[in-house]
C-alpha cells in the first residue's frame, strides 16, 4: 500500500489550562494509506504525561520510519503490521494513526461505517462533556457562556487541581455552577491534588452534585488510590494512571472506572481490548482525548455506544480543524453513515 505522512496545525479557540500547564495549539500528524484506489486516514497527536512524552517530531519520524515497511503489506494484514509496530516500539500515537487508517480503509472497502461493521447501536451514545480549563471564576463563567453559544452543551467537565490550592478550585467550581446551574458537572484534577486534598475535595464536590472525579492523584501515586476510594463518596476514574489494558487489572480494586484515549491506547484495536478488560474487572468506561481533531475523535465516536461517559470535545475547540463528518446532535457526537470513518477533508 502507498503511505503519506503530513503535519497539520490545530489552534484552540480557547487555550486550555490544566494542572500541568496551558495549551493553545499543537502540530498533529495525518497519515494516509492507499490501496486499490481506496484511502484510509489516521491521526497521531502529541501528548505529555509528565516525563512520559510523545512529541510531534517523534511521531512524524516514527511514521516516516515505518512507511517503507507498510508499503510491503496489504491493509488486510493487520496482525502482521501490529506485530511489527510493537517490535519496533513505535510510539502509541503513531500506532493509533496506523490502526485507525487500516480500519478506515476496511470500512470503505466493504462500504460500511465502522459502527455498523461492529454491529453497534448509535442510539446508545451518551452526550459528550465539554471542558472548562483552570481559570479565574470570572473567566470560567465566560468560558461557560462561550460553550453555550458554540454548541449544544449538556455536560461540563471542569478542570481543577489549581496550583493556587483547593480554595481556588472551590471558587471556580461555584462560579461554573452559578453560570450553568442546570448542567451536569464532571471534575478532572489531572493529578493536581494530594491525598488529603483529594479526600476533602471529593466530599465537598459530592455535596455540589458533581457526578465523578477523574485522576485526583498524580501519576505514580496509584498506591494511594485504594485509600481514596474507601473515603470518597464520589466515583473515582483514572486517566494518566491507565495507558493500556495491561494497567487495568492492577487498578481494578482501587477505582470505579478508567478513561480510555486513542493516543494512549495505540489504536482502536487496543481501545476495544481495554473496554472488554475494564468490563471484566467491573469498571466503568469513559472516552477522552488530547488536542485531537475531528478525525481522531470520530474514530472513538464509532465505539462510543460501548462507553458510559464521553469527553470527546477537543475538535469543538479548534478554529481550523481540517476535517468534517461527525456532528453534534442533542449533545451527542454521532458518526454518520459514510463508509469507514465517514470523515472528509474540509474545503477551504
Amino acid at each position: 500500500m502507498h503511505v503519506e505522512v503530513e503535519i497539520f496545525k490545530v489552534q484552540k479557540r480557547f487555550p486550555l489550562t490544566i494542572s500541568r500547564g496551558t495549551t493553545a495549539q499543537t502540530m498533529n500528524v495525518w497519515l494516509r494509506v492507499e490501496q486499490d484506489g481506496i484511502e484510509g486516514w489516521g491521526e497521531a497527536s502529541p501528548f505529555s504525561l509528565g516525563d512520559y512524552r510523545q512529541s510531534t517530531e517523534m511521531l512524524k519520524e516514527a511514521l516516516q520510519q515505518i512507511a517503507p515497511v507498510l508499503k510491503t503489506f496489504s491493509p488486510m494484514e493487520r496482525q502482521q503490521i501490529s506485530q511489527i509496530l510493537q517490535k519496533l516500539q513505535i510510539p502509541s500515537s503513531a500506532q493509533a494513526a496506523v490502526d485507525v487508517a487500516l480500519y478506515d480503509w476496511l470500512g470503505k472497502r466493504v462500504g460500511l461505517p465502522l459502527w455498523q461493521l461492529w454491529g453497534l447501536d448509535r442510539s446508545r451514545i451518551v452526550p459528550t462533556s465539554v471542558t472548562i480549563g483552570i481559570n479565574s471564576p470570572e473567566m470560567a463563567k465566560a468560558r461557560v457562556r462561550d460553550w453555550l453559544q458554540l454548541t449544544d452543551v449538556r455536560i461540563l467537565k471542569v478542570k481543577l487541581g489549581n496550583p493556587a490550592g483547593v480554595e481556588a478550585d472551590q471558587e471556580m467550581l461555584m462560579a461554573v455552577q452559578q453560570e450553568a446551574p442546570a448542567l451536569e458537572l464532571f471534575v478532572d484534577a489531572n493529578g493536581g491534588w494530594s491525598l488529603d486534598d483529594a479526600v476533602f475535595m471529593c466530599s465537598w464536590l459530592a455535596k455540589q452534585g458533581v457526578k465523578y472525579v477523574e485522576q485526583p492523584l498524580p501519576r505514580g501515586e496509584e498506591a494511594l488510590l485504594a485509600q481514596l476510594k474507601e473515603r470518597s463518596p464520589l466515583p473515582i476514574f483514572v486517566d494518566e494512571s491507565c495507558l493500556t489494558s495491561r494497567d487495568i487489572p492492577h487498578l481494578a480494586d482501587c477505582v470505579h472506572g478508567i478513561n480510555i484515549k486513542l493516543m494512549k491506547a495505540g489504536g482502536l484495536t487496543e481501545v476495544i481490548q481495554m473496554i472488554h478488560t475494564a468490563r471484566a474487572c467491573g469498571l466503568q468506561v469513559m472516552f477522552g482525548c488530547y488536542s485531537d481533531s475531528l478525525l481522531a475523535n470520530t474514530a472513538m465516536a464509532h465505539l462510543s455506544p460501548l462507553a458510559d461517559y464521553l469527553d470527546l470535545d477537543s475538535h469543538l475547540n479548534l478554529i481550523d480543524d481540517p476535517f468534517v463528518g461527525t456532528v453534534i446532535q442533542t449533545g451527542r457526537l454521532l458518526p454518520n453513515d459514510g463508509p469507514g470513518l465517514g470523515v472528509q477533508r474540509q474545503c477551504n
